[in-house]
């Protein structure tokens, strides 16, 4: 069969990549299916890492790159990138001519993509709607991406219901899992001496993985949690053999903010690292022989639990997400942080019920995917209510 349905993949940074990855891969085999791929966002930027390089090491080919990161990352600034990667994405689309967009997650870039998808009358597949979150505006972007899309994706039982309460038609909302568990099952994770090899470094003692995110909605910007958090860690640093490695926040509002703190932390204390991004393989490879995930990232509660390594979760960002008993979360104060630490580095995964599926989340998305022209008028939304 001719290529002709195409599927356009857009990714707008590291994160929302390595769930993307799996399917992109099925459907690059797919006979039914033409792979189409648009780069944007933090992907493009040095500052980030340049992490488009690592789609390209992964073999596939870019359609498009689009380019929109303002030099700041002030609420103005975000909204000037979003009008950027609404013009580029129209024009991408008119181009390219996909029969579907398929994006992922709750970033402001994936908005202004869908929007674009909206207005070229393209229908959007969108996968991990139905999330709940607090202390960023993550969550607005999410739910307004899932009123936009035609075909929904979700994680878990939660996020089902809550996107057909959202008006969605349950014929097209379909619950599969989450790809991170795919990619975990198709990755050879490297050893400590090939991993150390790769990051330039040697492990010492109990190994700390952090990565911190700024809050962008509220009046808690997430600083004081930060400092409190980088508190806890000088004094570990100063009591116990320990290898702290953080990886960069991600191109939100405050962003740089964080990274730069965190870059003069690094510079005054030994036995401490920071990346623009360590890709999929040694990110997971890292996560697995680590003996803590802390901060308020969404990998913390999705990868770490199937890799058998615990969380500390802190403050809002995260609070609502559904997740494992492996995942401790705590306020941001410097005791809260502390306790979490000391609970979760002595934790037993026994009988830890995984709430993200068994692995197979992208071959099932792909079937989807397959037989979506069957859908008829799938661009075309309507409400469907519910009885309370």
């Amino acid at each position: 069969m001719n290529k002709a349905y195409k599927i356009c993949v857009v990714t707008g940074s590291r994160a929302d990549y390595g769930l993307l990855r799996p399917v992109m891969e099925k459907i690059s085999k797919s006979y039914e299916l033409q792979l189409q791929i648009i780069a944007t966002g933090s992907h493009l930027s040095t500052e980030f890492g340049s992490t488009f390089r690592e789609i390209e090491d992964d073999g596939f080919v870019i359609d498009r790159k689009i380019e929109i990161l303002s030099k700041s990352d002030s609420a103005i600034g975000v909204a000037n990138s979003m009008s950027l990667c609404l013009m580029g994405m129209a024009n991408a689309f008119e181009e390219l001519r996909p029969n579907i967009v398929l994006v992922l997650g709750d970033r402001s870039e994936i908005l202004a993509t869908v929007q674009a998808a909206m207005l070229c009358r393209i229908p959007a597949a969108h996968m991990c709607g139905g999330d709940v979150a607090s202390g960023t505006y993550d969550n607005i972007i999410r739910h307004c991406i899932t009123k936009i899309a035609s075909l929904h994706f979700v994680t878990h039982k939660d996020a089902h219901k809550r996107v057909i309460q959202l008006g969605e038609d349950p014929e097209r909302v379909f619950c599969f899992g989450s790809t991170c568990i795919d990619n975990i099952k198709a990755l050879s994770l490297l050893a400590t001496e090939d991993l150390e090899s790769e990051l330039g470094i040697k492990f010492r003692g109990t190994i700390f993985v952090v990565t911190f995110h700024p809050l962008t909605m509220g009046d808690n910007r997430g600083d004081l949690e930060l400092h409190h958090l980088l508190d806890v860690v000088e004094q570990k640093l100063k009591q116990d053999e320990l290898t702290v490695i953080f990886t960069k926040a991600n191109a939100d509002n405050g962003g740089r903010a964080v990274n730069a703190i965190l870059g003069e932390f690094v510079r005054d204390h030994q036995n401490t690292f920071l990346f623009d991004s360590l890709g999929a393989k040694r990110y997971l490879s890292l996560v697995k022989q680590a003996s803590l995930v802390i901060g308020n990232s969404s990998s913390g509660i999705y990868e770490a639990p199937y890799l058998g390594t615990a969380t500390v979760d802190i403050g809002e960002r995260q609070a609502l997400r559904k997740a494992p008993h492996s995942v401790f979360r705590c306020v941001g104060s410097k005791d809260s942080i502390a306790e979490a630490i000391s609970n979760a580095i002595s934790f037993n995964f026994k009988n830890v019920e995984m709430v993200y599926g068994s692995g197979n989340a992208s071959e099932e998305i792909v079937k989807v995917l397959r037989t979506a022209r069957q859908f008829k008028d799938l661009s075309v939304k309507k409400f469907v209510d519910i009885e309370f």
